[in-house]
């Protein structure tokens, strides 16, 4: 079972060592300095020839001690015909404010008091982008089937629509914010969106949810079924952005769709927990940062959440109250192949990163990989293979089927 970490320095039962937020908390701490580099340098990478830049940001900007702040820069190399276009970007994980138990208006209202002062903090700091976590208005409870938590989605002008573009327009600030989604034109259809909140308070668009898992206790379907909204890239005044909301970052394609409208900035909210999904936080968004020549900002909820009534996902296990531990650990992916380190793992954190957009075009050109790719060979195949009479492009050895003598 996953438990809390505390401030000493005993390994738990979920594999962490308390007292280091991170793994590369951990390194620093322990490693000499000069091997810490080259250990950080295969980790994180490299960006331009040279680790990742720290931003100093001004006192008011700070958090309190509970929560955990990570800053940095991504650059480009300097360009003769464009000026860079560098963007400052925020994500912020947390756990959820008051235990499910509590009467529902409570815990909604509670994790309103709890990001405001993040946000503000993101706020002060001159964040331009700020994406907030999968379903952040309240405890991820889609693993219990109970139908009491649809009371929880709203319309995507709803209250939490409200509450952040107040706060997007007195920062100039565009605010992704994933939600359970209500659709009042729509027969009251519940949705796992990300509505997209313009810097003038203006709400630009939303997305909904691609993929939706059916594996452990990820009983989502029981709630909202798949989006139906494509792969939709939002102009800002500060870049084009997309949301690939959690179980979609598992989906190559879904990556590239973003990547093929245009996007230089895809975020990854998401809610996963670290028995299932946790060896593959790392890398999974940092491929697609790679193989699409964007930026990727994955955030990830933290904490554990107790529900009051037990459940079971027909998998074998015996019956919880709890989905496991979200891990946190949200960060950033550049097309370089360079990452920051990652928020923690346990505590509520807000994670900013200045980018230099140029750097897309550049990786696009560096590899080529648009250039390079055979769409219409893959195009072909899938059309192959969403008909019925679909045939793998096997070819076997005839020494398989001939029959011995």
């Amino acid at each position: 079972m996953d438990k809390s970490i505390s401030e000493n320095g005993e390994t738990v039962a979920d594999g962490s060592i308390r007292g280091y937020d991170s793994l590369h908390q951990l390194l620093s701490a322990n490693l000499k300095p000069e091997l810490y580099q080259e250990v950080s340098r295969l980790l994180l990478g490299s960006n331009c020839g040279r680790s990742l830049e720290q931003i100093v940001l001004p006192d008011s900007a700070k958090l309190s001690r509970q929560n955990m702040i990570l800053i940095s820069r991504f650059s480009a190399d300097e360009e003769q015909m464009r000026k860079p276009r560098v963007v400052r970007v925020g994500l912020i994980q947390n756990s959820i404010a008051l235990p499910t138990t509590a009467p529902f208006s409570d815990q909604k209202t509670g994790i309103f008091e709890k990001l405001k002062p993040m946000i503000d903090a993101a706020g002060v700091a001159g964040v331009n982008i700020l994406c907030l976590q999968e379903a952040w208005t309240m405890p991820f409870a889609f693993c219990t089937r109970e139908k009491k938590w649809c009371e929880f989605a709203e319309p995507i002008d709803g209250e939490s629509a409200k509450f952040l573009q107040e706060l997007a327009k007195k920062y100039n600030m565009v605010i992704v914010s994933p939600i359970l989604e209500r659709d009042m034109d729509h027969g009251e259809v519940l949705w796992n969106t990300a509505v997209i909140i313009g810097n003038n308070g203006n709400i630009i668009g939303k997305h909904r949810k691609n993929h939706i898992p059916r594996v452990g206790d990820f009983n989502e379907s029981t709630y909202y079924m798949e989006g139906d909204t494509g792969h939709p890239v939002f102009e800002t005044v500060f870049g084009k952005i997309g949301v690939n909301i959690c179980y979609g970052r598992h989906h190559p394609l879904n990556w590239l769709a973003f990547g093929l409208n245009g996007a230089e900035i895809v975020f990854n909210p998401s809610a996963t927990v670290g028995e299932l999904s946790e060896p593959m936080w790392p890398i999974e968004a940092r491929n697609a940062a790679i193989a699409n020549s964007y930026f990727v900002g994955s955030i990830n909820r933290v904490g554990t959440e107790v529900f009051p009534n037990a459940f079971t996902s027909g998998d074998g296990k015996p019956q919880h109250n709890d989905f496991g531990h979200f891990y946190g650990s949200s960060y950033f992916s550049a097309p370089d192949a360079s990452c920051t380190p990652s928020l923690s793992r346990y505590r509520d954190g807000l994670m900013i990163s200045d980018m230099d957009l140029n750097l897309c075009r550049q990786y696009k050109d560096k590899w080529g990989f648009r250039m390079t790719a055979r769409y219409e060979v893959y195009a072909d195949l899938l059309d192959k293979y969403i008909k019925p009479d679909f045939k793998p492009q096997v070819v076997s050895d005839p020494m398989l089927h001939k029959s011995s003598s």
